[in-house]
């Protein structure tokens, strides 16, 4: 038996959430001193609401590691977990540390890896299902593992931001800087690195052009489409989502297109129109 475990940051589809080898560990968000579990209780309207009138910056903090511990107990004797990019959140070094304490006080009776996702949002989603396909044809634990890193290396994310207003808050871009793209209306198009920090890829004046240039650095940078899934996640915007979606049909064929709303840690981050994209 198997077992995939995935912080909250990763969304899982709806066939996922009914699939019992999956389970989630919640982050939690903070705004003006009100914390919001990540959970299925989360409300993506009311927590926007509250970061459009809070003039400090939300936060999220990472699982303990005793969280991520008893997520590994259980009867599966196969456990693969998947957690934000180290690079952006303490949640990869909290799952090791869990790993550790498990295997303290039960022994190493069972195989338990941590992948650091090197992503966020719907990345760590396709990392998830693609450790489920290998486990389905019945690779060796080892295998998996090393074939699932080399999956990690090939992946890209991408992204465009409706309003950088989360990102100036939390330091990550200058006042001068978000003032200009605001004033102008010029929306970057952000990407990760090897590393699994981000970067800026490209801008754009207007949301259209940006997603159109979303899309052609995607396409650009992306082989062998037909065998990849490609993932795609909105923050309270699935026509702008879907029109990501058949912008990307007419230049490509992917072996299948996922579409799925943010969840908590993720709407903190792209904030109510923000557009997140991983394959």
């Amino acid at each position: 038996m198997y077992k995939i475990v995935i912080d909250s940051c990763g969304e899982l589809t709806e066939d996922l959430k009914r699939d019992g080898r999956f389970e989630t560990v919640s982050l939690e968000l903070e705004v003006d001193g009100y914390r919001i579990r990540d959970d299925e209780t989360f409300d993506q309207l009311d927590f926007l609401r509250r970061v459009r009138e809070s003039v400090s910056c939300p936060k999220s903090s990472c699982p303990s590691p005793e969280q991520y511990m008893r997520t590994y107990e259980g009867e599966a004797d196969h456990v693969y977990v998947v957690t934000l990019s180290s690079e952006l959140s303490g949640s990869y070094n909290s799952a090791v540390l869990g790993k550790k304490l498990y295997e303290e006080e039960h022994g190493e009776h069972k195989k338990i890896y941590v992948f650091n996702s090197k992503s966020a949002s719907v990345g760590e989603t396709l990392i998830g299902i693609k450790v489920q396909e290998y486990e389905e044809q019945g690779l060796p634990f080892e295998e998996i593992v090393a074939k699932t890193e080399e999956y990690i290396s090939s992946m890209n994310t991408y992204f465009v931001l409706e309003t950088l207003e989360t990102l100036r808050k939390n330091g990550r871009l200058s006042n001068l800087k978000a003032f200009i793209a605001n004033t102008l209306n010029i929306k970057p198009v952000m990407g990760s690195t090897d590393e699994g920090a981000i970067c800026q890829l490209d801008q754009a004046r207007g949301m259209n052009k940006a997603l159109e240039k979303m899309v052609q650095n995607m396409i650009s940078r992306t082989k062998d489409c037909e065998d990849r899934i490609l993932a795609i996640s909105h923050c309270n915007c699935p026509e702008r989502a879907l029109a990501v979606k058949e912008k990307v049909e007419k230049v490509a064929k992917f072996k299948k297109i996922i579409v799925i709303d943010t969840a908590g840690v993720s709407s903190l981050y792209a904030n109510d129109g923000g557009v997140i994209m991983a394959v």
